[in-house]
């Protein structure tokens, strides 16, 4: 059997400043597409998210060529996800001594980019893999009504 060998980098980006909604925003257009592209639309989007989702494109682009030595042109973005992060409180002082709490969200990108060109296979023969048995479970139909019930009785 034949299996995939794994050609993936990636690069992680924890506590930027900005709420995972907003960034997700970005995100959601950039996955799937090839690194190129993906440097194009990040540059023409309008949004605040763009610039350190642009700078984690080109770190896992230069990880690539570093650790893999393979080719911009082959890099597509296989994984981007956005998570929530802390979220610092703040307190901002009003009149009369008061203090109104303001809490500024934080959120941890992660994008993982594959070698479309690096991908080989792999033999593994030698590996066994165990076979999950299957049990015969018959489901039961349980009709209240065919057989009398609660119902029918005085």
């Amino acid at each position: 059997m034949l299996n995939k060998r794994t050609t993936e980098v990636y690069a992680l980006g924890q506590h930027i400043s900005m709420s995972a909604h907003k960034a997700r925003r970005v995100i959601d257009q950039i996955r799937g597409r090839s690194y190129e592209e993906t440097l194009m639309i990040l540059e023409l989007m309008p949004y605040r998210a763009c610039y350190p989702i642009f700078k984690l494109v080109y770190s896992a682009a230069a990880n690539a060529s570093s650790n893999m030595g393979s080719n911009e042109a082959n890099l597509v973005i296989s994984k981007a996800e956005v998570n929530k992060g802390t979220i610092m409180k703040r307190l901002k002082h009003r009149a009369r001594g008061r203090s109104f709490a303001i809490q500024k969200p934080t959120c941890h990108i992660t994008i993982v980019m594959k070698d479309i060109s690096l991908d080989e296979y792999i033999d593994t023969d030698s590996i066994t893999w165990s076979q999950n048995k299957k049990k015969d479970t018959t489901m039961s139909y349980y009709d209240m009504y065919s057989n009398g019930g609660t119902w029918d009785k005085k």
